[in-house]
């Protein structure tokens, strides 16, 4: 049984993937780091899988398959 919880390492100041930390150049030519938001384009696995378990997806001639596994996640495979 896996007990792995990775909210445990996670660092406090934490933040979920719609941001990035982007190195920024102000007049003075010194950098700083801000948080700045992306917009990331986001599917519900429901949606995407519509009751299945795989799906295939193409990609550059390629297919891959995207599998939910019993557990509940998500393997990629090609």
């Amino acid at each position: 049984m896996n007990t792995h919880n990775p909210k445990d390492f996670r660092p406090n100041d934490f933040r979920p993937n719609d941001f990035r930390d982007r190195v920024r150049r102000s007049d003075d030519n010194s950098a700083r780091f801000d948080r700045i938001a992306l917009t990331v384009r986001t599917l519900s696995s429901n949606a995407l899988f519509q009751g299945e378990h795989e799906i295939g997806i193409e990609h550059h001639g390629a297919l891959y398959r995207l599998k939910i596994t019993r557990q509940g996640k998500l393997i990629l495979n090609k």
